[in-house]
């Protein structure tokens, strides 16, 4: 049985920004920009992803829980 790899630094920083509480999307939009050196587009995307990988989860939990929650209420006001 293989290992899966660890999340990478990227991915580990991707969920401590979505973990945080932000005031506006303003600092959260420049946060991305500066620490991770992506468009707020781009963290969105892999963000939505890290959702659905089981070893997102297992890192963090709490965060993960809350945003497929908001992720899922969204969907259904579709």
């Amino acid at each position: 049985m293989t290992r899966e790899e660890p999340l990478s630094p990227r991915d580990i920083a991707v969920l401590a920004i979505a973990a945080r509480t932000w005031t506006g999307p303003g600092p959260r939009e420049r946060a991305i920009r500066e620490r991770l050196g992506m468009s707020p587009t781009a963290y969105f995307q892999l963000l939505n992803a890290l959702l659905d990988d089981p070893r997102a989860v297992a890192h963090d939990p709490v965060t993960v829980n809350r945003l497929r929650k908001e992720r899922d209420a969204r969907r259904d006001l579709r």
